[in-house]
């Protein structure tokens, strides 16, 4: 599941709508297509080869995570973005995410701490080079930042809470994307959540998460690139 959200490519299984669904999301996540930017029922039926409603029904899909709006009898449109948006997925992302966190804390085994430290060091080695100013993208350093969150809190043996919180990390992730600009301290707050999980210091973990999810907020927000 980790990192299956970002990737396009087809999976054994799946349908073309299961493919166009993923791509549609990845692109609206990963800032391809803009804010309000019109989605034509016609050019995803020409582009893709789907029938209209397979094309609706995709889009609908995305309604539902709020990552698309629905305009009645005029279509479908990519989400707004907004100051106060971030500001309450923040505090969705840390009320879910360190419930999620504690329970995974407590409940995870040897293979999940191996887990841990196998997706830090793939995002650790990311950081290290946007740090150095390589040209890896901002995109895969959004894939390998979920794919350690989703680590830390993957032995949280709530369905639901997990599902949830994953829908609204990819509409926070978005406004990085849209902001395309790195925060150097993000790795030091990376490796020390890494201890903390480790050490299973659940009370320190979640104080450095709430840390860490602000801190990215506010350097968003400070970026002006959000009305």
């Amino acid at each position: 599941m980790n990192f299956l959200r970002f990737e396009t490519d087809a999976q054994d299984g799946e349908t073309i709508g299961d493919v166009v669904y993923r791509r549609l999301r990845s692109d609206i996540v990963n800032g391809a297509l803009k804010p309000l930017e019109k989605l034509k029922l016609d050019h995803m039926r020409d582009t893709y080869g789907l029938s209209v409603p397979t094309a609706r029904e995709i889009l609908n899909r995305l309604v539902v995570e709020q990552l698309v709006t629905a305009e009645g009898q005029r279509g479908f449109r990519v989400a707004p973005i907004s100051r106060q948006e971030l500001a309450d997925l923040a505090d969705l992302r840390k009320l879910l995410e360190t419930n999620a966190l504690r329970r995974s804390i407590a409940a995870g085994d040897l293979e999940w701490e191996g887990a841990v430290v196998s997706a830090h060091h793939k995002l650790s080695t990311v950081e290290q080079e946007l740090g150095k100013g390589a040209s890896r993208s901002v995109a895969q350093w959004v894939r390998y930042d979920w794919g350690f969150h989703h680590a830390t809190i993957a032995a949280c043996d709530q369905v639901v809470l997990m599902q949830t919180h994953a829908t609204i990390f990819d509409r926070y992730a978005r406004y990085h994307m849209l902001v395309l600009d790195f925060r150097s301290g993000v790795a030091a707050d990376h490796r020390q959540l890494r201890d903390h999980v480790l050490a299973r210091d659940a009370d320190a973990a979640e104080a450095l998460l709430v840390q860490h999810i602000e801190r990215g907020m506010q350097h968003i927000l400070g970026t002006g690139k959000v009305p």
